[in-house]
Parts: C-alpha cells; sequence; structure tokens
C-alpha cells in the first residue's frame, strides 16, 4: 500500500512538473523610468531572450512595471514581485536593480542592466564578483570619448556643466570619473546636484550661466526631464552633449554613447542561461559594451554652428 501511494505522488509530482514546464517561467521585470534608453534596453532584453528560445506568451510571461522615477514605487514593485515568487527578477537602471536586489534576499536571481557602476551599487566586489545570486550587465559611460569629442567640437570651450540626482549612486561615479578626466583636456566639471525633478528648472538657471556646454548623464530623473533641460539650454546658447542615441535623437548635439538594445540583447541572453538552469547568477560576471558609437543631430549643430572635424565625420551616425 505504502508502494502504491509512493508512485501516486511520484506521478503526481511529475504531473506537476510537466504542468510548470509547459506554462514556461515567469520573470517580473522593473523600469526605474519612462524614457528612450530605457525601452531600448527592454526591447533587446525581450530580444535576447527570444533568441535563446524563451518566448513571451508561448513559454515565458513577463510582469512589466514602471516605478516612475520614483524609489518607493521601486521598492514596492519588488516586494510584489518578490511575493509572487516569480522565476527571476530583473532591474531596469540601478535604482530599480537595487530594490530588487534587497527584495530578493539571496532567493530568486536577480539580473540587472544599464546599471553605470555596478560595483558602486553594492552588486559586485572590485574583482567583479558577485555579491549573491546577481548578474547583468552595465552602460559604463564612455567618458574619456566623450571629452575627446566636445574638445574636437568646442576647441573654445573650458567649463563642462552636469546636472545629476544625488541620490543616484551610478550618476556620482561618472562625475568622479569625469573630474579625473577632465584636465587632460582642458576642461573643469561644474557638477549641479537635485533631489528631485522639481528641483531641475532652478538648477539649470544657476548652472548655465557657469558653463560652457552641458554634458548629460545616463542620470534617470535628468534624462525623463531632457526636454526641459534642452530648452532652457537651448535658450541660453549652450550646447547639451547626450550620452546615448535616444538623448541625441531628442535634441543634444552629439553623444560617444552606447547602443542600449544590443545591451539588452545581451542582458537577456544572460538572463535566460539563469532561467534554464545551465548556470546560475552568481557564476556569470557582468558584462559591458566597450564599444561607443559617435551620434549626431545634424540640425542641433548646425543650429550651434559646430562644423565636425574629418575624422568625426567619418565615423558619425545620424540620430534618426
Amino acid at each position: 500500500m505504502k508502494r502504491i501511494i509512493a508512485i501516486a505522488a511520484a506521478i503526481a509530482l511529475l504531473a506537476v512538473s510537466a504542468i510548470a514546464a509547459a506554462e514556461g517561467y515567469t520573470i517580473g521585470i522593473g523600469q526605474f523610468a519612462q524614457h528612450g534608453s530605457l525601452d531600448n534596453c527592454y526591447e533587446g532584453f525581450v530580444a535576447g531572450l527570444a533568441e535563446a528560445g524563451l518566448v513571451e506568451g508561448e513559454n515565458l510571461t513577463i510582469n512589466l512595471q514602471n516605478a516612475q522615477a520614483d524609489m518607493g514605487i521601486a521598492q514596492q514593485i519588488a516586494a510584489q514581485f518578490a511575493a509572487a515568487n516569480v522565476d527571476m527578477m530583473v532591474g531596469i537602471a540601478t535604482p530599480m536593480a537595487q530594490a530588487c536586489f534587497n527584495a530578493a534576499e539571496g532567493k530568486l536571481p536577480v539580473i540587472f542592466t544599464a546599471v553605470t557602476d555596478p560595483v558602486a551599487a553594492g552588486f559586485v566586489s572590485e574583482d567583479g564578483t558577485p555579491a549573491g545570486e546577481i548578474t547583468g550587465t552595465s552602460d559604463a559611460l564612455p567618458i574619456e570619448a566623450q571629452l575627446a569629442t566636445i574638445r574636437a567640437m568646442l576647441p573654445d570651450a573650458t567649463k563642462i556643466g552636469i546636472l545629476y540626482t544625488t541620490s543616484e549612486v551610478n550618476s556620482i561615479s561618472a562625475i568622479e570619473e569625469y573630474k579625473q578626466l577632465a584636465p587632460a583636456y582642458g576642461f573643469e566639471i561644474v557638477e549641479s546636484g537635485v533631489s528631485t525633478a522639481a528641483d531641475i528648472p532652478l538648477a539649470l538657471d544657476a548652472l548655465l550661466p557657469k558653463v560652457d556646454c552641458l554634458s548629460n548623464l545616463t542620470d534617470n530623473t535628468v534624462v525623463s526631464a531632457l526636454a526641459l533641460v534642452l530648452d532652457k539650454a537651448n535658450a541660453a546658447g549652450k550646447p547639451v552633449f547626450g550620452s546615448e542615441i535616444e538623448q541625441v535623437k531628442l535634441g543634444c548635439v552629439a553623444a560617444e554613447g552606447l547602443d542600449y538594445i544590443a545591451l539588452g540583447r545581451q542582458t537577456g541572453l544572460m538572463a535566460a542561461k539563469v532561467l534554464k538552469g545551465e548556470t546560475k547568477a552568481s557564476e556569470i560576471p557582468y558584462e559591458i559594451i566597450t564599444e561607443p558609437g559617435l551620434y549626431v543631430n545634424s540640425a542641433a549643430l548646425e543650429s550651434f554652428g559646430i562644423v565636425l572635424s574629418d575624422e568625426l565625420a567619418a565615423r558619425a551616425i545620424e540620430a534618426e
């Protein structure tokens, strides 16, 4: 009798496993803010999963939530994912990834993307070792290439303004690198920190008279208000350099930036390996895209009378 019960229990367990396999995987994706680069990350991420055989609606369920650049909402989203016992949490942008990592408490794998500095964010150690069941991709800015391009386009400029959110560790680490590298290109970095989007207008009014141009980071709060930044900077006659193609499409003059769809795809391929059980998140070092592209907005360049050198023109990609 006990043998029959054991066999029945085993059959029931196999049936449950079969149903789970048929239903596929469920992942919770939290996106910190609504703007072009993060939207591209999501698009690329889903494409990467599909490339690996995980297709939404077939063997994959995706719960996508947007925190609208609010850390409190990000934490609520991550807590909901954890309570729902999803197979994986995905954090798009540093604050969202931090919320997911904290909520997962090591019980669920976490994949991050669009994280500028995974070390400063607490996801990996200095030697690149994951801090737990977490891995992903970094959008570390090609800051030296950006400085070289600004110098080539604005030969007489001396001061670059940077607006950033004081609570975003990704922005703080990027500014530190700007400060370290800027003197070699004859620049001084003038920074201005804000707490919320509401602080941006006054911060810009104080910053713009002090600088020759602005260099925009991948700071989520500032990028979400990019239209306002561009309006004020254009009115002041100060060009704005972006950090990726979507910012250039919106009106920044140029950017040495990354392809965020490619970044998302790379992340999706990594996530697929973890979901399929081929490896653990803690066994995959985080990855970066190392080759930036020069994106330009010809109309914006013309409005400021900026002419590209032959070297820049040869590799410039028009942001359309």
